[in-house]
């Protein structure tokens, strides 16, 4: 889209409003608002400006300064990504929403910025000829309103108005319990360009998933931050909450985003990851050994809370190992039956709670790593994976820091700035 297709875009929706959101390191949306005139005039001369700290915000609020983001708070120049403007649904007046990036006033682009990031992983992939795919599964709760944040969850009345207690996995009862707010929330993903795909009931009280069809990696994390969004907005639409939260509940299950993955070949668009005559490749192994050598190092973006630890518990649908598997929804790394063109690993260890564009690069970047240096996974994995003690990964976020900051392929492929930070 150029400025003039902008310009009529911005008419003909009669937009009062654009809000131009910045992805944090959080995985939140921050930015700011003003009336189209003063963005469309900031495009046109590059003065939209926010300063560096937006990407060094804990999720507590506070900003963290470091060597990397300096006390003095300079300004970046934010470059809005026009193919991801939309009108943001649940505003009163119209109102367009825009993803945006950011580059110092040289025009090099930011170090921290968590869709930087994703993009720089991207381009490793194409210098080597390939295209990463991703396909998110993304588990949720609805949660009843609260206003004191000490208080205990609780699942909230549907249209029964029947609080909802125990497991009702694949229930299509307990979804029509809330057929209204579902109905406005694939309203408003059509509106705001997000695939939603699938959606079905989680083992938890009022625990849902939806998937989001496959795309091209920094497409698909652009709908996995937009959707987040839209879904809290959505249910508080229909006075109650949603969470992303890893594990809102001690005794349930908790919430994750289980993360397909294959990788194409730039050229033939042809899935790299299976031979000619339908077998495994070597890079689909490699790809898998990648995971299971990098994961336990990149775990601060898969698990990126103290919360996100307490939902590694074995028996709790969550995996505790880094084992793969075919059909086994046990282990940390499951490969779904499918054709040579589909075939693809499910990383089932990401928390709901992630920074999409960290979560998929952290995951994309390790089997990266494990197709350049060749790296052989461990033997296939049969049977209960909840039944092995073997757990390589980080049984806290303190140790997976520790882990993460010491990694050199990790450091390597991220760039020491963001590792830092």
């Amino acid at each position: 889209m150029d400025l003039k297709e902008l310009e009529e875009w911005l008419r003909r929706h009669r937009v009062a409003d654009v809000a131009c959101l910045v992805p944090d390191m959080t995985g939140a949306a921050r930015g700011k608002a003003m009336t189209p005139a003063l963005f469309l005039n900031g495009l046109k001369t590059k003065s939209l400006r926010i300063p560096e700290t937006v990407y060094a915000i804990s999720v507590q609020g506070d900003i963290q300064f470091s060597p990397h983001v300096a006390m003095t708070e300079r300004d970046l120049v934010l470059a809005p990504d026009l193919s991801t403007i939309h009108l943001a649904p649940w505003n009163n007046d119209p109102t367009a929403t825009v993803i945006c990036d950011s580059m110092t006033d040289q025009g090099r682009a930011t170090d921290i910025a968590p869709r930087g990031v994703l993009r720089r992983v991207v381009e490793l992939f194409a210098k080597e000829g390939w295209r990463p795919i991703v396909g998110p599964e993304i588990e949720f709760y609805m949660i009843s309103k609260f206003n004191d944040v000490i208080l205990e969850p609780r699942a909230p009345g549907g249209r029964s108005g029947l609080r909802e207690f125990g497991q009702h996995v694949y229930s299509l009862d307990a979804i029509d319990e809330f057929d209204k707010l579902f109905e406005e929330l694939y309203q408003f993903s059509e509106i705001m360009r997000i695939d939603l795909d699938t959606l079905i009931h989680e083992d938890g009280p009022c625990q849902f998933e939806v998937n989001i069809r496959h795309s091209d990696a920094i497409h698909v994390a652009d709908q996995m931050f937009l959707f987040k969004r839209l879904a809290r907005q959505v249910a508080l639409r229909h006075d109650l909450f949603i969470t992303f939260m890893a594990k809102p509940y001690a005794n349930c299950s908790g919430s994750s985003i289980h993360l397909h993955q294959s990788v194409v070949n730039l050229k033939t668009g042809r899935n790299i990851f299976a031979n000619e005559d339908g077998s495994d490749s070597d890079l689909f192994r490699w790809y898998i050994g990648g995971l299971q050598s990098y994961l336990p190092a990149a775990m601060p973006l898969l698990a990126p809370y103290t919360n996100s630890f307490n939902r590694f518990e074995a028996h709790m649908s969550a995996p505790t190992n880094t084992h793969w598997s075919r059909e086994n929804r046990t282990v940390g790394l499951r490969v779904p039956a499918s054709s040579a063109e589909a075939r693809r690993v499910e990383n089932r260890i990401p928390g709901a709670d992630i920074n999409p564009y960290l979560g998929v690069a952290a995951s994309l970047v390790c089997g990266y790593l494990g197709m350049l240096e060749k790296i052989e996974p461990r033997e296939e994995y049969l049977g209960e994976g909840y039944l092995d003690r073997e757990r390589p990964l980080p049984k806290s976020l303190m140790d997976s820091v520790d882990n993460f900051t010491r990694s050199k392929g990790l450091r390597e492929a991220l760039g020491d700035s963001f590792v830092d930070t």
